[in-house]
């Protein structure tokens, strides 16, 4: 059990930064269907970083840029230019697709330099890492795994206990009353879209670099659809998002460890039930009457200021 429990960290961790990085989209008013496309880039240039330099760091940047360089271009075209959000996030999957296929077809198979794995491998955190059975799952893990973290605690703080994340809670839910008390409603939406992005492509870059160290075509395999939809799952709550990803991160494993267990079923059943759970939340979030388990109130709104 514990071994399976580790394994669902490991599996959710993509899902964790793509998820708080959308979240931080969306609180800004901005929905960006472009989660898929943009970890694939944060995958693919993460790994030919890897590959060509053998730096971790510089792995590492070059998956923050790719992400923030796709979320830059959906913020000029619906912040500044007022394209249609839902249109523009659709785009930028079908491209983040194209390009990472086009960029990648001569990694084909390639693995991922030893500098680099041995770097992000596992390590136990003093301490904490000696906890019985709470040690073994969550601090027994790699070093992304631990960035994972505190990303997570830090957009927490940041959310709920800043003047700055107040500001941007009121560009997501009233944009026209942020503007007039004099919150700079571009910059908070682009700096916003910008991190999230950032993040997505850190969420591709664990899975091309830790969770599957070997090139290959559509490695993120959908999780971008999932993190979308994990957002509404966690109500816009980066803490229950941790949670939340570590679950779904257990049900996309849970077919591989029941064959492992020697139990007869189909992996193709199994690979569909985070599909599956992630239609259910899509029916099941419409129902919802909380004012916390609603979005902000602008989500996917253009803002024009000449209509305020």
């Amino acid at each position: 059990m514990t071994a399976f429990l580790a394994s669902c960290v490991v599996a959710g961790i993509p899902l964790l930064f793509a998820t708080v990085g959308e979240l931080l989209t969306e609180k800004a008013g901005n929905l960006n269907l472009g989660v898929e496309g943009m970890m694939l880039m944060g995958a693919v240039l993460g790994f030919i970083t890897a590959c060509n330099t053998s730096n971790p760091y510089f792995t590492i940047l070059a998956a923050v840029l790719a992400g923030a360089g796709c979320a830059l271009l959906y913020a000029f075209i619906t912040v500044t230019l007022r394209a249609n959000q839902t249109v523009t996030g659709l785009t930028l999957t079908i491209f983040g697709t194209g390009l990472s296929k086009f960029l990648g077809q001569n990694y084909l198979g390639s693995g991922v330099p030893e500098n680099v794995s041995s770097f992000f491998a596992k390590s136990a955190i003093p301490v904490l890492g000696d906890i019985p059975f709470v040690g073994d799952i969550f601090f027994r893990q790699d070093k992304f795994t631990y960035i994972a973290y505190i990303v997570c605690i830090i957009a927490a703080v940041y959310m709920y206990r800043t003047r700055t994340g107040l500001n941007l809670k009121a560009v997501g839910e009233n944009t026209s009353a942020a503007d007039a008390s004099g919150i700079n409603v571009n910059l908070y939406k682009y700096v916003h879209i910008l991190v999230g992005g950032a993040l997505c492509g850190l969420g591709g870059a664990y899975l091309s670099i830790i969770r599957i160290p070997i090139w290959q075509e559509d490695v993120v395999n959908g999780r971008g659809w999932i993190a979308v939809a994990l957002v509404i799952f966690v109500a816009w709550n980066p803490i229950k998002a941790f949670f939340g990803a570590i679950l779904f991160g257990g049900l996309s494993i849970m077919g591989m460890k029941l064959q492992v267990l020697g139990l007869d079923f189909s992996q193709y059943l199994f690979d569909m039930i985070p599909y599956v759970a992630t239609i259910i939340i899509v029916i099941f979030s419409t129902h919802k009457k909380r004012k916390e388990s609603q979005p902000p109130q602008d989500l996917g709104n253009n803002y024009f200021r000449e209509e305020r």
